[in-house]
């Protein structure tokens, strides 16, 4: 998922040589030892076209993957920052799925009681369009501060408006003198290549408020590498954490981790800590990983190679069958998963909840984007779902349509 927006994009990613960045932007002490990489992929994956032409045209990259096996982390080793567009004009909201949105809401609420923030402040690094930090307040919180360069204010309807500030910017060191009670960074460090510098930014922030809480959410890669799932690899992803490196990075800078869980059908992984005050603590379920992720980063693209073949095998079979294919979902995965795999008249367009990507075409393919109410008179015969957390509400609006296609989740 690309929930939020690149924060510190201006900040530098290290020396680079032939191979692109070889030293670990997480621990600052290993190196990087390439082990996937894709060739010419969009350097956008929330930035959808305005025709055909734009999309089949936008400016595409490498991606190289490279692992650190001192901390776990996984990084874009040729990761170019500058190419990036953030702004209003990205499309990465989820809040028009009625499954997100539950989720998101019972994410707020727990925090929300559980670290005893009724009355208190959240600052939100990231918030996209402002929907979670909403819901924060919505829950007792008394005020809300988001920055995010893709904010939209007339996109936001809450009945917390008056406890709301927006900041249309990236974050950097001009925003570490806003405190808040909590500071909450969702899906926004898988896009941030420095990572250990980012997180010195945000203990800046923090200073002395030593009951000032870190919540932060974010994909986990441990699942990517043992699913081989390459959809959710893409170029705006420079930085991939499993539950251990994302403790180990927090306990760098000086947080204690007290929450390290796996929600939304353990595809994310959710953080809490507190700064430790010099105090070293025990580890707590999640941290010791190294080994087993590890053993998946090698097995990885022995995987990735052969789904990779059974996936273009799968829908050059339908295409010869004269089975009318779409893709269900616009967002990053549809974007990863179309590109990777080189697909073209073998779907014949996207369809997505979100209206404001009906009628954009996918970068790199070209693929329109369509409402799901077009499925009524095109009828599918296939259904590839991006995303099977989405599995029961899809097939309940393909069955209120009257349509019964396969559905094959991702």
């Amino acid at each position: 998922m690309t929930h939020s927006t690149d924060t510190i994009s201006a900040l530098k990613s290290g020396p680079k040589t032939e191979k692109g960045v070889t030293y670990c932007p997480n621990c600052e002490s290993g190196t990087l030892e390439a082990f996937y990489e894709v060739k010419s992929i969009p350097v956008h994956s929330v930035l959808l076209m305005p025709s055909r032409d734009h999309a089949l045209g936008y400016p595409q990259r490498d991606l190289k993957l490279g692992f650190c096996s001192s901390c776990g982390f996984i990084s874009n080793m040729v990761f170019d920052p500058t190419v990036h567009e953030y702004s209003t004009s990205c499309e990465e909201s989820q809040g028009f799925s009625p499954t997100f949105t539950a989720f998101a809401r019972s994410l707020a609420e727990r925090w929300v009681e559980e670290y005893d923030l009724k009355g208190k402040t959240a600052l939100e690094i990231g918030c996209g369009k402002g929907e979670f930090l909403a819901m924060m307040v919505e829950s007792g919180m008394a005020k809300g501060i988001g920055i995010d360069p893709a904010y939209i204010p007339e996109r936001l309807d809450t009945p917390a408006a008056d406890k709301l500030e927006f900041i249309q910017d990236l974050y950097d060191e001009r925003y570490t003198e806003l405190k808040a009670d909590a500071v909450c960074c969702r899906h926004t460090l898988e896009h941030i290549s420095p990572t250990s510098a980012f997180m010195r930014m945000v203990s800046q922030n923090i200073g002395e408020q030593t009951e000032t809480v870190l919540l932060f959410e974010l994909p986990d890669v441990y699942r990517v590498l043992k699913e081989a799932a390459f959809w959710d690899i893409y170029y705006e992803h420079c930085s991939y954490f499993t539950t251990g490196s994302l403790a180990r990075l927090f306990r760098r800078h000086g947080f204690r981790p007290v929450e390290l869980d796996l929600e939304y059908d353990k595809q994310y992984i959710t953080i809490a800590g507190y700064p430790d005050g010099g105090q070293p603590s025990p580890l707590i379920e999640g941290e010791d990983d190294l080994a087993t992720v590890t053993a998946e980063v090698k097995r990885f693209k022995e995987k990735f190679q052969k789904l990779r073949s059974d996936w273009i095998s799968k829908v050059d079979a339908f295409k010869a069958e004269g089975k009318r294919t779409v893709v269900w979902g616009g967002g990053s995965k549809a974007v990863s998963f179309l590109t990777t795999l080189g697909l073209k008249d073998q779907i014949d367009f996207v369809v997505d909840i979100n209206p404001h990507k009906h009628g954009k075409f996918i970068p790199g393919t070209g693929h329109e984007v369509r409402d799901p109410e077009t499925l009524r008179v095109e009828k599918p015969d296939c259904v590839i779902l991006m995303n099977p957390v989405y599995e029961k509400e899809v097939s309940e609006q393909l069955a209120g349509m009257g349509l019964s296609p396969v559905i094959l989740p991702v």
